[in-house]
């Protein structure tokens, strides 16, 4: 959105509107254009990708995490329900095995009729024959239910040691996992803390402790989708070297490392007009300047992505615009299409996460 500019500069704005982007730019040939940005002596852009990748490591790890606590809780809820159905089983076996087990102890005290002598010497009859297969039949009944019984109660134990064996495996694995995932926190919040000296020695104001600032944290750009245009926290916004302007992580440090290539440009820092506005700030823009600002709520500086710029980067075709405009891209940012002629803002540059996400 535009900056602060003078009732010639206004006039010349308007002068131009009237060109397309196409006459224009051949109008007025592009100056230093060749001109490259040199390597940033910080390389904020490493420590933006190690920060990156060490966030992915740390997030890849906690789900796996969370993976592995979840087949532990359906293990021992299938162990946990095989036991209650053996113990089930070895109740009702309890129940069959005592009578049985009490009426045949009663057959051998108290023998059916028949008689044991004529059983003995082969002369036993029909009855004595009956009585006896019974108590044979009885005592085979006892013998099978114990058997099963003890069969039960061996699955019981070997079931009740896997599931120990299988808890404390659960457990060692739960703690090297967690162990992993506090290096792979130790590790990102070193970078972060690395990414944020950095920052300070490049001028730009942390706070007044000088801890690490949350809101110049790279990885914590993808967050910002979860709220509204113009209503970002200030804990997840980064300042800029300029004084009173900041931006959403990613394309902060971005700007950051593209300021530094300007300054050994040029031999100053950008001129910055505007950075993110809040939605109040969108609305005091849009109807303070009709015409001249988005819809409050649908800016990109809403977004904390864009800025206005000046010191002659406002003036299209400016050795300063064709610098920018040739070594923004290394950075992450761009002059969009619409900003060449609708409106016409050569003021205005924003930043590209997809750009900014492959450099």
């Amino acid at each position: 959105m535009p900056p602060r500019r003078s009732a010639t500069l206004i006039a010349v704005v308007a002068m131009m509107t009237s060109l397309t982007p196409g006459v224009a730019a051949a109008q007025q040939a592009p100056a230093d254009v060749d001109a490259v940005a040199p390597a940033d002596p910080v390389n904020l852009t490493e420590l933006r990708r190690e920060a990156e990748k060490a966030a992915k490591d740390l997030e890849a790890a906690t789900k796996a995490l969370e993976q592995r606590r979840a087949q532990i809780r359906e293990s021992e809820r299938k162990l946990s329900a095989t036991l209650r159905e053996l113990q089930k089983a070895e109740t009702a076996f309890a129940q069959i095995r005592q009578p049985l087990s009490d009426l045949v102890t009663l057959l051998y005290q108290q023998p059916p009729g028949g008689d044991a002598v004529g059983f003995l010497s082969g002369q036993a009859d029909n009855g004595t024959l009956r009585n006896m297969a019974t108590v044979t039949q009885l005592i085979a009944e006892r013998d099978r239910i114990l058997e099963d019984s003890s069969r039960l109660q061996k699955e019981r134990e070997r079931l009740a040691a896997e599931a120990q064996e299988l808890r404390a495996s659960n457990l060692l694995a739960e703690a090297q996992m967690g162990a992993e995932i506090e290096t792979l926190r130790a590790r990102s919040q070193k970078i972060v803390q690395s990414l944020t000296r950095a920052l300070v020695k490049l001028g730009v104001k942390i706070n007044k402790r000088g801890q690490p600032a949350a809101g110049c944290d790279p990885t914590r750009a993808s967050s910002m989708n979860e709220f509204p245009n113009g209503l970002i926290p200030q804990a997840y916004l980064c300042p800029l070297q300029q004084r009173g302007n900041q931006l959403r992580g990613d394309a902060a440090l971005a700007f950051i490392s593209l300021n530094e290539a300007y300054k050994r440009q040029f031999g100053r820092p950008m001129c910055v007009t505007d950075s993110y506005r809040s939605l109040a700030e969108q609305q005091s823009v849009y109807y303070t300047r009709p015409g001249l600002a988005a819809v409050p709520g649908r800016s990109n500086h809403g977004l904390g992505l864009a800025v206005d710029l000046c010191g002659g980067v406002e003036r299209f075709r400016s050795p300063q615009f064709n610098w920018l405009e040739t070594n923004g891209k290394k950075f992450g940012w761009i002059h969009p299409e619409w900003a060449y002629s609708s409106p016409f803002e050569p003021w205005h540059w924003e930043y590209d996460p997809k750009i900014g996400s492959l450099l």
